[in-house]
Order: C-alpha cells, then structure tokens, then sequence
C-alpha cells in the first residue's frame, strides 16, 4: 500500500509522478500481486529526484563496491534493510542516504512511497521512497569497501532513447537496462526506475528489442560518452 503526503513544496515537473503513487500497483512495474513470504526481510531504497542548472531534473544513484559479498558493483538507488529503530521505511532509506553518500536528511522532503515490492532472489520486500532533494548537500562514497561511486543523474539522460536497452541473464526475461557512464543500470534498479519514468510521463519510445548480454551491456556504459553529463 502506498502513502502520499501533500504536494506542497514539490516542484511543478514532480507533482505528476507524486499524484500517481496512489494509483499504481506492483504489476505496473513488472511484479506480480500477493504479499512476499513472511520471510522476506523488510527494506527500502530512497528515490531521490533533484535538479541543477544546465542539465535540470535528475535522480541519485550509487554503485556498490566491487568486493561486497552482496551485488557487488551493481548500481542501486541509496537503501538497506528498515533497523527496529528507523520511522518504518521512511526512516531507513533516510539513514540509509545519509551512512551511504552523505545526504542530510534535514535538507530532503519525502513525497509518499511505491508499492512494496518483493525481491525473490536477495530475500527482501522492498518499499521504495520518493522525495525532492529540496536542499542539496555535497555528496560522496562514506565507506568506499561499500560504495565506489554516486552520481546525479539527468532524467534528460536516462530516458534518451539512445540510453536505453534490455540486458538478458541466460534464459531469464530480458529487463530494462540503462547506460550511464561508468555505471550499468540493471536488474531491480533497471526495472524499477523504468517504471518511475513512465508513471511520471517521462519515458520516450525506444527500441525494446535492443538486447545485450550483461557483459556486453557493462562494456557500452563504462564505453558511454559522458559529454554534457554533468556532475
């Protein structure tokens, strides 16, 4: 089930995405209905929308380091497991942020969350956050055995059209994919911030049948030109 809070304070260009919440569902972004295992460890990510001059409206993103036990060097949006002591999901993807990268929590205003969504294969239900970087802080690795790299990236990037693919893991389902300079934006996060694109009516046609293995795919984005990227 999904929370809203008032629109009051968010930026013109979020305000769609913010009025959807309440209407979509975890099939909107590719997973089925029904509650995960009672198993299923609680957790969420914060989806972090911002924006700079020169290259506009843009989300948060890390890249976990490479010698982590757990989805070593996959990019994710900031998150973790919700602490008996966190202010349920909201609370975690806060402290989660801010242990990560550095964001201050004082300078983010949360926006509602997205249906909670079961990971099968890491064993977490996952509720995904969403909030406006009100008031950006300086952001960077906190511990780089945990997380290599941060980066801001444009909406403007991620859903040019040249940006975008679906990477196949053996016989699985291809899953929308995104190239981003150093960074390869896939699996759960790939699917997940697909659908976030298109709930707020920012996606534009792409070729879906562009498909590359995972090795493939990581290859074009360490290959991406960055020109114009941003920092």
């Amino acid at each position: 089930m999904t929370e809203q809070v008032a629109l009051d304070g968010a930026p013109d260009w979020l305000r769609p995405l913010v009025r959807r919440t309440a209407e979509v569902d975890q099939g909107h972004f590719g997973w089925p209905h029904g509650r995960p295992p009672r198993s299923a460890r609680p957790a969420a990510v914060l989806i972090l929308f911002g924006e700079q001059a020169g290259t506009g409206p843009d989300v948060l993103l890390i890249r976990r380091a490479d010698g982590l036990n757990s989805h070593p060097g996959q990019v994710a949006f900031p998150g973790g497991s919700i602490d008996p002591d966190d202010d349920g999901p909201t609370g975690a993807a806060l402290r989660e942020a801010q242990e990560e990268v550095g964001v201050l929590p004082g300078g983010v205003r949360t926006l509602g969350t997205l249906p909670e969504l079961h990971v099968a294969h890491s064993g977490f239900r996952v509720t995904p956050v969403l909030a406006h970087w009100r008031e950006p802080s300086p952001v960077a690795p906190v511990d780089p055995g945990e997380t290599r790299a941060v980066a801001r990236v444009p909406i403007s990037w991620l859903v040019d059209p040249a940006n975008r693919i679906n990477v196949r893991l053996s016989s699985r389902h291809p899953s929308p994919a995104f190239l981003v300079p150093g960074m390869l934006v896939w699996g759960f996060t790939g699917a997940l911030l697909s659908g976030v694109l298109d709930l707020a009516g920012w996606s534009r046609r792409w070729n879906g049948d562009d498909v590359l293995g995972l090795d493939e795919a990581w290859r074009a984005a360490e290959e991406a030109d960055d020109a114009g990227f941003g920092s």
